[in-house]
């Protein structure tokens, strides 16, 4: 392994446990846990300024894991309220493979609508990690402080 990779896998790793400990705190505050996860979204953003990656360059990845968890987090929520647990996991992982595909296209868009102009999105290990981590967290922050206001 090389020792950008290394790095990069600590860095993304770092934030992770950040990410998992913050949230694993307040996962049965079910009023908060939407504010907490948008919350960890922009500290994944303002990481970006952090490991010195333009937005811009990420901005791909970050509509990515928006679009994403957005809807992923919408099916695992309707899944889980028609079958419980297990519906939540069906939904989250059936939801996963449609968003997936998706986000790609949104990605995809955009990324080839940035080289028209002329605009870097050439894109990181890290940078696309944690734009991805960053659009997923925001993706699903959102769509949990609305389910909270239902």
């Amino acid at each position: 392994m090389n020792k950008t990779f290394i790095l990069a896998m600590v860095k993304v790793t770092s934030l992770s446990i950040v990410i998992f400990v913050v949230s694993a705190f307040f996962i049965h505050n079910e009023k908060v846990i939407g504010w907490v996860v948008l919350g960890l979204g922009i500290l994944s953003l303002a990481s970006l300024k952090l490991f010195k990656i333009p937005i811009i360059n990420v901005w791909p990845d970050i509509i990515f894991g928006i679009i994403d968890n957005g809807i992923l987090a919408i099916l695992a929520i309707v899944g889980g309220a028609i079958a419980g647990v297990s519906g939540a996991v069906i939904g989250g992982a059936v939801g996963n493979a449609i968003t997936d595909g998706i986000a790609g296209l949104f990605e995809g868009d955009l990324a080839e609508k940035l080289r028209v102009k002329h605009i870097s999105e050439e894109r990181t290990m890290l940078g696309s990690a944690v734009g991805k981590m960053t659009g997923c967290l925001l993706g699903a922050g959102v769509i949990l402080v609305l389910a909270g206001l239902i």
